[in-house]
């Protein structure tokens, strides 16, 4: 008996998803070199644009990264300064996108950020994260969100005194306004929202004296019209356009909480002056406000009005007990805050 040949087995079969996989690597890593270097050079003409128009953009170390699965561009000591002297600056900055969704990226900051405000100096902010994020960026108005965690703020030497120490969080969202297709104006809104939560003030600052050295808590909404007025800034800052183009806040509405203090707040309509400080009606019910109008009154700081804040707390005090709700309204007008007839500050300044 004769033994019989061995069997032979094709093995091309166990080649082929090998292949396959191989050819799929290559054409993924076509895509993310082609896309890296459509990143990279939209970024070279954004800094170009924003140059020619007056700002000034400089960074080191510039490189991208994240195969396969990310786009990253990393850059290191990056600072831009805008016409109008403010400025922003980080050691070591990254954004980043999924190379299959480039429509949404992620900017962090992680060793923190220095705001330069124009008239007032520099202010170091550091966190347990500072980070940003854009998606929709083919829409009119892309989705904006800005989150700072546990953020602390300290004052470079001959700066002026930054308003907040510290918070537990900060934030920050744009989105295109949300309203009734076909509503005049509509498509050149965009909704904001702002939230300070658990906000300590500087010692003897305003925020301490109205928190009674407790914490502030707030959270605004607003409808931004005319949008599109917002770009290319000037010297005077992205608002100045705005302002005389007829700008204004509408649908203003918000809750405040001060330490035992509380207050929402709403308004139709705000706008700013020439002077750029902001200018209209807010209608006030407040909960308990006389604490925090007495800790305005007893603030060192020279941003308030000590007498007037008295005022308005002896003015509250004739109108109801401590536990009483109180109707009040605070009026910006001729740069000034009022509360009812007493000035208590200035008014905010939008440039």
């Amino acid at each position: 008996m004769t033994d019989a040949p061995p069997i032979r087995r094709n093995r091309s079969g166990l080649f082929a998803p090998i292949g396959l996989f191989l050819i799929v690597l290559v054409l993924w890593s076509v895509w993310w070199f082609v896309l890296a270097g459509q990143v990279r050079e939209r970024l070279d003409a954004q800094v170009e644009a924003m140059r020619a128009g007056g700002w000034d953009v400089a960074y080191t170390g510039l490189g991208t990264s994240g195969w396969p699965f990310r786009v990253r561009l990393g850059a290191e000591n990056v600072s831009i300064t805008a016409p109008s002297g403010h400025a922003l600056s980080a050691p070591d900055l990254a954004a980043e996108a999924n190379a299959w969704n480039p429509d949404k990226w992620v900017l962090v900051a992680g060793d923190g950020l220095v705001l330069t405000r124009a008239d007032k100096g520099k202010v170091a902010v550091r966190g347990q994260f500072i980070r940003a994020s854009v998606h929709g960026l083919t829409q009119r108005w892309p989705n904006v969100a800005v989150e700072m965690a546990r953020p602390e703020f300290t004052a470079h030497a001959g700066a002026e005194v930054f308003p907040i120490a510290r918070a537990e969080r900060i934030e920050f969202y744009l989105r295109p306004h949300l309203a009734p297709a076909g509503t005049p104006g509509s498509d050149d809104s965009v909704d904001v929202l702002f939230r300070l939560i658990e906000a300590e003030g500087r010692p003897d600052g305003p925020v301490e004296g109205l928190a009674r050295n407790g914490k502030l808590t707030a959270q605004i909404e607003a409808v931004v019209e005319d949008a599109a007025r917002l770009q290319g800034p000037d010297a005077a800052g992205v608002f100045a356009a705005w302002t005389r183009a007829g700008g204004r806040f509408t649908a203003v509405r918000g809750e405040l909480s001060a330490g035992e203090s509380r207050a929402t707040l709403s308004s139709d309509l705000l706008s700013a002056g020439a002077d750029g400080r902001l200018q209209g009606e807010v209608a006030l019910q407040a909960v308990k406000p006389l604490p925090a109008l007495a800790g305005l009154a007893g603030s060192p700081s020279g941003a308030v009005n000590r007498a007037g804040a008295a005022g308005a707390a002896a003015a509250g005090a004739v109108a109801g007990p401590a536990g009483d709700d109180i109707a009040l309204s605070l009026t910006f007008r001729e740069g000034r805050t009022f509360l009812g007839p007493f000035a208590l500050a200035p008014a905010p300044r939008l440039f």
